[in-house]
């Protein structure tokens, strides 16, 4: 047999016969057709194993916010690889979580100071769930277990963050899901559930939320969790007025406003949170892809100082906050989320989110201002999306994939971006440039008049 390193060449991988034994999020058999195996990346581009470039419009997933290859980051897991991998957390912790936590502390909103690590996205959602619920058992109010998210979104793919999402063709296929998950309506302002317009709507999606608690019963009713901007409904921004509202809800019935801010979160919408961006400071925020920039897998949940207070007492009558997974804390992931913040931050990317966010609205509302198909623009910052429509004056829904369509053209052209049936959104790294914007701009008009405009068949 051959050495583990030789068993199959990197330009072998995209052969069928070796793609049989992975499985991707994609459907196989029809990925298998034409496969994307990346190789290398460096900045905002990656390369597949063919030598073919494409513009990362996407951060990866969301994840590379300070680019890849930073030298910065890795430099600084190099090190930490060299000093100590793995603490036992069973027993407590290491310097560079605690370090971590103390940052993350100091640059949350408000009292939000206390900090749990975990891996990834699923796993602090579903940690401030577990938070919620063992907050209100200690502090006199145990029959407190639902919670209330919205249709649309996404909390991640552990049972207790699938319960809380609200899309049903990732939902179906696993259920029965976990009890006590109540849904919503988004605030789709573009397509109102309700059938209003704003501003005269009197933001029902959000007022709706407190009629849902009282016939649930608040004695009940243990937080209210939602995306700031919710994505996979096709980056979902809110009305103003949305989020303080949810504020006040949670306020008034002792509810827990946990923020997931796992896409939102680490400088996306021209913020360190989205929290600062929208003005509402949540009980539980979590944040997780942006942190650890790509070079290792880490998350945090971050809550205020009241809750984290109610898990300090004695042993005997509180077991503290009962959670815990075998890489919380790491201190490779510590150190790779340490080294980006100080690259945000040293480097003002902030800044430069703002600053290349509103170039990108200005690029997409040229391509809006030439095609009629793209009915709205929406998010903030550098994530951003279209949706296309077959008519602007009713706003119906574009038929045969078009978005996936559109898409497709745009990976083939060399752009990454996030496409569905009838959306397409960008979030570039933060450390993209204005020549960049527009290069993701030029392939997605060209992408866009491919599919309006296809070439006969001979």
């Amino acid at each position: 047999m051959p050495g583990l390193p030789d068993l199959i060449a990197e330009s072998q991988t995209t052969e069928e016969q070796f793609l049989r034994h992975i499985f991707v999020r994609d459907q196989m058999a029809e990925w298998s057709k034409h496969p994307l195996v990346m190789a290398r990346a460096e900045g905002v581009h990656y390369w597949d194993v063919s030598g073919k470039r494409y513009l990362d419009g996407l951060s990866g997933i969301y994840v590379a916010s300070v680019g890849h290859g930073n030298r910065r980051v890795i430099d600084s897991i190099k090190q930490q690889l060299d000093r100590l991998c793995f603490s036992p957390p069973m027993h407590g912790t290491n310097p560079l979580a605690v370090q971590l936590a103390n940052v993350l502390a100091e640059l949350a909103p408000g009292d939000l100071s206390t900090v749990k690590f975990e891996c990834g996205g699923s796993e602090v959602t579903e940690a401030a769930i577990k938070l919620a619920r063992q907050y209100h058992r200690l502090t006199g109010n145990p029959g407190k277990y639902k919670i209330i998210s919205r249709y649309l979104s996404w909390h991640g793919s552990t049972l207790g963050a699938l319960s809380a999402s609200g899309l049903k063709g990732r939902k179906t296929v696993n259920e029965p899901l976990a009890p006590g998950f109540l849904h919503v309506f988004p605030p789709t302002c573009y397509r109102c559930p309700f059938g209003k317009t704003y501003p005269d709507c009197g933001i029902t999606c959000a007022t709706i939320i407190g009629d849902m608690i009282e016939m649930e019963d608040p004695s009940t009713v243990a937080a209210i969790m939602v995306e700031p901007i919710g994505h996979t409904g096709g980056v979902i921004d809110p009305p103003a007025e949305y989020l303080p509202i949810l504020r006040e809800i949670c306020d008034r019935y002792n509810v827990l406003l946990i923020f997931d801010e796992i896409i939102t979160g680490i400088g996306r919408t021209g913020r360190m949170f989205a929290a600062e961006t929208f003005g509402v400071i949540p009980d539980v925020l979590c944040i997780a892809k942006g942190l650890g920039g790509g070079y290792a897998p880490l998350s945090a949940m971050i809550c205020r100082e009241s809750i984290a207070d109610a898990f300090w007492g004695p042993i005997e009558t509180n077991p503290g906050f009962v959670e815990g997974h075998t890489f919380e804390g790491n201190p490779i992931s510590c150190a790779a989320g340490l080294a980006v913040l100080a690259e945000i931050l040293e480097r003002d990317l902030l800044t430069n989110v703002r600053v290349q966010g509103d170039h990108l609205r200005a690029g997409l509302e040229r391509l809006a201002a030439r095609y009629d198909v793209i009915g709205d623009i929406r998010g903030k910052g550098l994530f951003q999306a279209i949706e296309f429509v077959s008519d602007r004056a009713t706003k119906a829904r574009i038929p045969d994939g078009f978005g996936i369509k559109v898409g497709k053209c745009a990976l083939e052209r060399g752009l990454l971006c996030r496409f569905d049936p009838h959306w397409i959104a960008l979030g570039p790294p933060l450390i993209v440039t204005s020549g960049q914007i527009d290069e993701m701009v030029a392939i997605l008009e060209a992408s866009l008049l491919d599919v309006l405009n296809p070439p006969p068949i001979e």
